[in-house]
């Protein structure tokens, strides 16, 4: 036991030592985005969604996931519950009361946001995430190490994790159908919409779109674009009858939160102390703290 500690211990210690004798300016943490003015979205016309469900079947069958047959998406008696994407689903509809028709509630379609300075990306240490230059908030299974700080730097809660897949567990999210829309298509869920509810085009005419629809029609819509500059701006884009903070959307401001995430980052890189340092550090414990449960259970099952 002491020997198996030891050698724990002097392991991670290089680990570390090789890590902090880099320099500062090797060792830093930032964004890799890629804006472009011919960027990407969709606009979400909440005020038009019927809460079909449709697109939540589509996106499962686009992305390979297991899914029902789309008859059963009929099924209203989930709208009970809150619901939030995870790593079965990378988008749910949610239900609330339309406070103008009550026999008319109102649907949202929630998912990734594709941020334009997400948080995700600028949090991943490895490179795993990546903002594409159409929009899209990409992810790369084959170097992340699953430390799965992106989740917790997400301000829509937008990505999942396959906790339950023990070889190969993956950062779910939406990744707005990256590879159809390279094929020339457009995502699957706004195909399959019947209400016409989700609109796929470059994110400038999108927002015009919104406002030209919010000026025609003051009685339909507040006025307000959800998306158009929350935390800097997102590739989503939303439209309401009533406040989106009563529709579970955040109220966010306009600063970006890479702000925040890179400047801890930073500041960690700065004071020689890389996340993998802390990975090492933390797992340590964890291993100490499992051999010492493991001890208590040998020594209990003696004594009985």
């Amino acid at each position: 036991m002491k020997q198996s500690r030891r050698d724990f211990f002097k392991a991670a210690g290089l680990l570390g030592a090789g890590i902090t004798g880099l320099k500062t300016k090797d060792a830093h943490a930032g964004s890799h985005n890629i804006l472009s003015e011919d960027r990407v979205g969709v606009l979400v016309d909440t005020t038009v969604c019927i809460g079909c469900r449709k697109c939540e079947y589509a996106c499962k069958t686009a992305h390979d996931l297991p899914t029902e047959p789309i008859e059963t998406y009929d099924d209203r008696s989930v709208f009970k519950k809150m619901r939030r994407n995870d790593e079965n689903a990378l988008t749910v509809v949610n239900e609330y009361e339309n406070p103008k028709n009550a026999n008319s509630p109102i649907d949202v379609k929630v998912q990734c946001m594709h941020c334009d300075y997400p948080a995700c990306v600028s949090a991943c240490v490895v490179g795993a995430l990546t903002k594409a230059e159409n929009g899209s908030v990409i992810y790369d299974p084959s170097i992340c190490m699953g430390c799965r700080y992106c989740m917790v730097v997400c301000p829509f809660q937008g990505l999942a994790y396959e906790y339950l897949s023990p070889l190969t567990p993956k950062v779910m999210k939406c990744d707005l159908c990256f590879d159809r829309t390279k094929e020339g298509k457009i995502p699957a869920c706004v195909e399959i919409c019947p209400m016409e509810a989700l609109t796929y085009g470059k994110r400038s005419d999108l927002l015009k779109l919104a406002h030209k629809r919010i000026k025609e029609n003051p009685e339909k819509y507040i006025d307000h674009v959800y998306g158009e500059f929350e935390v800097g701006g997102t590739s989503w884009l939303y439209l309401a009858n009533k406040e989106f903070a009563s529709l579970d959307l955040p109220d966010l401001n306009t600063d970006p939160v890479p702000k925040i995430s890179e400047t801890i980052q930073h500041g960690v890189f700065k004071y020689f102390i890389p996340p993998i340092s802390l990975y090492a550090l933390l797992g340590g414990i964890m291993w100490l703290n499992k051999k010492k449960d493991e001890n208590e259970e040998s020594q209990e099952g003696e004594i009985k």
